[in-house]
C-alpha cells in the first residue's frame, strides 16, 4: 500500500468524523436554560430573562454568571491590561532596542532587498517544514540525496489531497 493511498483513507476517515461532529452539535442537555432541544430556544429564552429583568446589573467585582456586567471604567482597565500583556507576548521579552518595527528594519540595515536575497537563497534548499513548487527532476534529486524511497513507492505527489478530504467530508 503506497503513502498516497494510506493518505486517501486518512482523509477519508477524517470526512466521517467531521460528518459526526457536524451531526453531535454539543450536548443541550448541559443547557442551564429550560429549552434544552434547541439552541435558538435556549438564546430566545435568555434575551427574553435579560429584558424583562430591565438590563443586566453593574458589578466590577462580577467574574462570571448571572445577569451582570462590568462597569465602562472596569472595562477600559481590562482592555488596557490585556493590550499591555498582547504588546509584551509579542516583542517576546526584545529589549528597547528591537520593539518596534522601525528598529527592526534599523537592525536589518533598512535592506529592502534583505528578505528577497535570504529568501531565494533558502529556496535553493529543500524544506521539510512547508510546501515547495519542485519539478519531477529535482523531487527525484531530494529524494536521492535523502535517502528516501523511490516516487513510485509514496504515489502521485500531486495529487490534491485537500480534494479528497472535502469530497470525503460531504
Amino acid at each position: 500500500m503506497s503513502l498516497e493511498t494510506k493518505i486517501v483513507a486518512l482523509a477519508q476517515a477524517m470526512g466521517t468524523d467531521v460528518k459526526t461532529l457536524r451531526l453531535a452539535q454539543g450536548d443541550l442537555t448541559a443547557l442551564t436554560t429550560t429549552a434544552k432541544t434547541s439552541l435558538v430556544a435556549a438564546i430566545n429564552e435568555l434575551v427574553l430573562l435579560v429584558a424583562n429583568s430591565g438590563g443586566a446589573g453593574i458589578d466590577d467585582g462580577a467574574t462570571s454568571g448571572g445577569a451582570v456586567t462590568w462597569s465602562v471604567d472596569k472595562i477600559s482597565s481590562a482592555i488596557a491590561a490585556a493590550k499591555v500583556a498582547v504588546k509584551d507576548e509579542l516583542v517576546g521579552g526584545a529589549g528597547a532596542a528591537l520593539d518596534t518595527l522601525a528598529e527592526l528594519a534599523a537592525a536589518l540595515g533598512d535592506n529592502p532587498s534583505f528578505a528577497t536575497t535570504i529568501a531565494t537563497e533558502l529556496g535553493n534548499r529543500v524544506r521539510f517544514d512547508a510546501a515547495q513548487s519542485l519539478t519531477t527532476a529535482q523531487k527525484t534529486q531530494a529524494c536521492t540525496n535523502i535517502g528516501a524511497v523511490e516516487l513510485a513507492a509514496i504515489g502521485d505527489p500531486e495529487r490534491d489531497l485537500a480534494a479528497v478530504y472535502a469530497a470525503a467530508k460531504v
